[in-house]
């Protein structure tokens, strides 16, 4: 279920590959509920762990703003895999504020052949 909604999200929102210090990243969990913004404030190398793991500090731009901190893994800091915390789904990827998806607009052109005028009855 939340592969699905991940697929969703993709469709909607531009997305980057990678995810850097200053980048602005969409937070979705199933349980709780939460599709959130948050800012990256640093990235930091875990260098306890032998593997590629990273404190990511962030502000989550909600009122009031939280800071907190969590360790990830490169994919799961860049969108390429959907991890848990807690037992629960997450995923996180940084939005590509440079570039806009857009939806498919309607050919305007067949709209206007279908509209009629309305008269007006006293």
């Amino acid at each position: 279920m939340m592969q699905k909604f991940v697929e969703e999200l993709k469709q909607l929102i531009p997305f980057k590959d990678t995810t850097d210090t200053g980048d602005i990243i969409l937070i979705a969990a199933k349980k709780p509920q939460i599709l959130a913004y948050a800012h990256v404030d640093d990235i930091e190398r875990d260098t306890s762990r032998r593997d590629e793991w990273w404190h990511i500090h962030l502000t989550m731009l909600s009122i009031p703003l939280q800071k907190m901190t969590w360790t990830l893994r490169t994919d799961q800091l860049t969108g390429k895999e959907i991890f848990t915390m807690g037992g629960e789904e997450r995923f996180v990827k940084a939005v590509d504020f440079g570039r806009q998806k857009t939806a498919k607009q309607p050919d305007t052109s067949t709209l206007k052949s279908k509209v009629t005028t309305l008269k007006r009855i006293k």
